[in-house]
């Protein structure tokens, strides 16, 4: 459950979804990092690339992204652990078979998302995934809920994410292979969506290791910047 401010009201929402919707391999370029550690290369999707994050990793700006200490009892080679920046689509009301044309009058706002991956994990465990992506505060939301009317074309805005002020992801929305529409779209043939519902929407080239110490930042154009700070469980 997070609380964030609606930008340019004096209002707040507090979000507790009933599901968090990730979709992998969105963007080309990412495709063609092969950023799993040991995989194959991917190609690129036919349908939406769909995967689950459970609402524990939901923290909001300024709280730390907590590394698991326990991961070192593994006998990985090398740990690694990402930042993703993605957007991330808050749904309005329940929808099921929402048609394309209608899928963007269900989103009640867009926020910046951090979808952090311990790649080990998630290239190791067979059920695929879902831990890798799960661990407590990997899914950094805000700083600010923006509303459809005040956001402009969501499907045209600058998308980057920084380590240490560094910049390491730098694209665009409008570089989605499938977009907003085709996305609520097609999750809701599959998942009845929910009010409060999230779905972070991929991410972009430029996915980078974070250790203890580092301050990484989202930044999504008419949105704002999400920071939170790495530290070591």
């Amino acid at each position: 459950m997070r609380t964030l401010p609606i930008a340019g009201t004096h209002s707040r929402i507090t979000l507790a979804p009933s599901k968090i919707i990730a979709v992998g391999l969105n963007y080309r370029d990412h495709v063609k990092e092969g950023i799993a550690e040991g995989s194959a290369p991917f190609s690129i999707p036919s349908e939406p690339v769909l995967f689950a994050k459970t609402p524990n990793v939901l923290i909001g700006p300024g709280e730390p992204i907590v590394l698991p200490g326990h991961i070192k009892d593994y006998a990985f080679a090398a740990l690694r652990t990402d930042i993703e920046a993605e957007l991330a689509v808050i749904i309005a009301k329940r929808g099921k078979h929402i048609p394309k044309e209608h899928a963007l009058d269900y989103v009640l706002g867009y926020t910046c998302f951090n979808d952090v991956s311990q790649r080990n994990v998630q290239s190791a465990d067979v059920s695929g995934w879902f831990r890798g992506k799960s661990f407590d505060t990997f899914g950094p939301l805000g700083p600010v809920l923006v509303r459809p009317q005040d956001i402009g074309d969501p499907q045209h805005l600058a998308i980057s994410s920084r380590i240490n002020g560094v910049l390491k992801q730098s694209a665009n929305t409008q570089d989605m292979i499938f977009s907003l529409s085709e996305l609520i779209s097609y999750i809701s043939r599959n998942f009845t969506l929910e009010e409060g519902d999230i779905i972070a929407t991929g991410t972009p080239q430029g996915v980078s290791p974070i250790q203890s110490g580092d301050l990484v930042t989202v930044e999504i154009e008419g949105i704002g910047v999400l920071e939170n700070p790495v530290v070591h469980e």
